[in-house]
């Protein structure tokens, strides 16, 4: 810039004084939390986006798209500013997190809606300097007027203070008032946010006050129409009218998940200790649960007593929807709608949270209002090839319909007499949303039969939804890295099946795709605009290649055939187990600091679930992160060579043609494809030999070493297959960038990984030997083998950061 006039020379050296100096104060950083973080510690860290970047990029982003709709298609009315929305699980999520009580959800949302109002009087602190209109020189709508009396007299004391300042400046005036209330409610918000706040929540003050974020939106949209009536538009004003209608005073919405077997476990022990059943609970079968399920949801009568002497762990799963209640009254139901049950295998599973819900006030029997959105989340792929017969059946009981509808149809005169229910039907009403799992599904069954299997599930759930007149909505649970259904938005929205979308869709962003897509407003902005693209661009010109049958019957023999190789090698291996906490470092992963959720999930796996070997608890997040550290990347891609294979030997070259064709005209083939490439081209088979030779006991390494030949031979299959189908000379031709961008970051990790086996082979004799003469002591030794896995993951692109945001598309008018 220097070069071309744009700054002067000293200019030029002040700013490069400033990199330098920032650089040498990160440079001294520690790049290792010292203690693992608290809940509230990663509620910041996630919160950090929307204070920095998202809160301003959200007027941008309606703004676009009302600009590019209007350019191409003039007639067509642009959808309201609310179109996307956001939402967190961090603070809410407590599936195997015993860290989130209800206690920290409270802090949460009290935190979030700090930090909203405190970016609504910054706002209005700037509009105050830009609306100085003067009634000497303009007119102000009578409605302005009167509501500035009315302000008057609720707060004199800013009228005494600011009437002469602002005597012919009316919408400063106004705007003095709002940021009073605001200062007001963010006063009651910071008595709130502690234990004793929330028992004496009655008891704070709630005058001159907005209790909704409704009612500031109003008082702003009474200005924007006085400015209009005068033929004046004041673009600040339009983008805090637009946040505050996407934000609210929440901030985000707050996604609530929990284990089904918490909820059948505290059911068994409530209904147990009231002895209202002729055996336990947990002893019925399916069909006897759900009958007694769907009684109890037809009557008032309390079926949990008031002091509730249950184990701690069926408490906090009471208190848990107590306090989604208390959440709903104080901040609305915008804070917290969405009810993630994971693992869900049946309908109790659905009921069970129903009741509870009923029993918290969050559902009313009478009326068959509620005031929760239970979203069944099938996770395996056992779950997600039953998910659409699970859905008809819910679909089939008439409360369950009446819940999405909004309540009866028809109340008689009776029940209106005895309902006192308070609760606001969800809007839209006949929605259900449905989430499916990526990471576990991959973890189970592997890349193409877990990618396949959702794509079926998607298909089959619209079916049912559509036979029922029900709209649904598919919530995404993709996590970063490719084995956990992470890659890019664009593609992978337009390879969902054609009339799934619909207007609507709801994904998920974790770990390191949160800084490397939303740490700047550009970067956020572009990939905003990217999937709101994706979501108009599916539902009006959908493929429509997922409805050829033979087509689907090709996927369904290679998903079939894949999952059969990776479950021989994962699941019936004898050896596996062994090989897998042997040559990746999954002992020193599992004591990272950076996350508060254990890596483990509790209760899973039986006796043996604090086994450090057992594999049925591992969460699919270290599970992964391992594989990437050791430079296998094993679930992103094993199983598809064999499968591509096994079809293609059948018929050589008409099946190669078939393969051929397919990439090039299906989307969802193409992404699958696209997505193995690219992770073959991050393994390293050198690298991974290394960790085997190493890290292996010497007893064990014949054993370990042909596992590793089992798994070169299907990487290098794979990587000919995937090859002869795009039809290119090496990984990556066709996306020269990002061939470059890997082959950059796989040459700087190579040191990285031959330190990495050094330290961990030396920590673990550390712990083995009983000979105290180490140059180094276990910490040191595990210190710098969590550095490597720090600057492994930086490389790779791929963290153990659960840190997860929802965003929720919706385009209602979209068809």
């Amino acid at each position: 810039m220097q070069e071309i006039g744009q700054i002067e020379s000293w200019e030029a050296n002040e700013i490069v004084a400033q990199l330098t100096e920032e650089i040498r104060l990160w440079w001294r950083t520690d790049e290792l939390h010292q203690f693992k973080p608290k809940v509230l510690d990663e509620v910041d860290y996630s919160l950090h986006y929307f204070q920095e970047v998202l809160f301003d990029v959200i007027p941008q982003l309606a703004s676009r798209l009302k600009q590019s709709l209007g350019a191409s298609f003039p007639k067509l009315i642009a959808p309201t500013h609310n179109f996307c929305y956001f939402g967190s699980w961090v603070g809410s999520d407590r599936d195997g997190n015993p860290f989130v009580t209800p206690q920290v959800t409270w802090e949460t949302a009290c935190y979030q809606r700090t930090i909203v109002i405190g970016k609504y009087l910054e706002a209005i602190a700037q509009l105050r300097e830009i609306l100085s209109l003067s009634l000497h020189w303009s007119d102000v709508q009578q409605e302005l007027l009167d509501s500035l009396e009315q302000d008057q007299q609720q707060m004199p004391s800013v009228y005494q203070e600011l009437s002469i300042r602002y005597r012919q400046e009316p919408y400063r005036l106004k705007l003095a008032y709002i940021a009073c209330r605001l200062s007001n409610t963010l006063e009651r918000n910071r008595a709130l946010s502690s234990a004793a706040g929330r028992q004496a929540i009655s008891e704070i003050q709630t005058e001159n006050i907005y209790t909704a974020g409704d009612e500031f939106v109003a008082e702003l949209k009474l200005m924007q129409t006085s400015l209009a009536a005068t033929r004046l538009q004041c673009r600040e004003l339009d983008n805090l009218i637009t946040q505050a209608e996407v934000f609210g005073f929440n901030l985000v919405e707050l996604d609530f998940r929990q284990d089904s077997s918490r909820h059948s476990d505290a059911i068994a022990e409530i209904t147990a200790y009231l002895q209202v059943l002729p055996k336990p609970y947990d002893e019925l079968s399916e069909a006897e649960k759900t009958t007694w399920l769907i009684q109890e949801l037809k009557t008032r009568r309390p079926l949990i007593p008031g002091e509730m002497p249950f184990s701690p762990t069926a408490c906090e799963t009471i208190e848990t929807f107590r306090m989604l209640r208390l959440l709903q009254q104080e901040f609305s139901t915008k804070i917290c709608k969405t009810y993630v049950i994971s693992m869900t295998n049946f309908v109790s599973d659905v009921l069970e949270v129903l009741l509870l819900a009923q029993e918290a006030g969050l559902y009313d029997p009478a009326t068959c209002c509620t005031s929760i959105r239970i979203v069944p989340l099938f996770e395996t792929v056992e779950d997600l090839k039953r998910a659409p017969e699970v859905m008809r059946e819910l679909f089939e009981l008439p409360l369950y319909r009446a819940s999405l509808a909004g309540g009866y149809e028809h109340v008689s005169a009776q029940r209106e007499e005895i309902s006192t229910t308070t609760l606001v039907p969800l809007q839209p009403c006949n929605l259900q949303e449905v989430m499916l799992g990526y990471s576990d599904s991959n973890k189970d069954s592997g890349f193409l039969s877990s990618n396949w299997e959702i794509h079926k599930a998607q298909k089959a759930l619209q079916q049912v939804a559509a036979e029922f007149g029900i709209s649904l909505r598919i919530f995404h649970g993709r996590g970063g890295s490719v084995g956990r259904g992470g890659g890019p938005a664009y593609s992978a929205i337009l390879a969902q099946p054609t009339d799934t979308i619909q207007g609507r869709i709801k994904i998920t962003e974790q770990g390191e795709v949160l800084a490397s897509k939303y740490s700047l407003p550009e970067l956020a902005l572009y990939h905003l605009e990217t999937m709101t693209t994706a979501v108009i661009q599916s539902s009006l010109l959908g493929s429509g290649f997922d409805r050829v049958e033979p087509w689907n019957q090709i996927m369904e023999e290679l998903s079939a055939r894949s999952r059969t190789v990776y479950r021989s090698l994962i699941y019936e291996q004898e050896d596996f187990v062994d090989f897998f906490h042997s040559v990746t470092p999954i002992d020193v992963i599992s004591q990272l600091q950076i996350g508060s959720r254990p890596s483990k999930r509790p209760g899973k796996g039986g006796a043996g679930a604090n086994n450090k070997k057992d594999m049925s608890s591992l969460r699919a997040i270290p599970w992964v992160f391992s594989w990437t550290q050791s430079r296998f990347l094993l679930p992103a891609w094993y199983g598809v060579g064999s499968a591509l294979h096994g079809f293609l030997e059948q018929e050589p070259e008409k099946n190669l043609d078939l393969l051929q064709y397919f990439y090039v005209k299906w989307p969802f083939f193409r992404v699958v494809i696209s997505k193995v490439e690219m992770t073959l081209a991050k393994v390293d088979l050198q690298i991974a030999e290394h960790y085997v030779k190493e890290l292996s006991q010497p007893e064990d390494l014949e054993r370990f070493q042909k596992l590793f030949a089992q798994i070169s031979e299907e990487y290098n299959l794979t990587k000919a297959l995937i090859l002869k189908i795009n039809g290119q000379q090496k990984l990556l031709d066709g996306n020269l960038e990002l061939q470059r961008s890997v082959q950059l970051r796989n040459g700087t990790i190579v040191p990285l990984g031959f330190l990495q086996v050094a330290l961990i082979k030396r920590l673990r004799q550390h712990d083995k030997s009983q000979v105290l003469h180490f140059r180094f002591s276990k910490e040191e030794l595990l210190r710098g083998a969590m550095l490597t896995i720090n600057g492994i993951a930086a490389g790779m692109r791929n963290t153990a950061d659960p840190s997860k945001l929802t965003f929720d598309f919706s385009f209602e008018g979209v068809r």
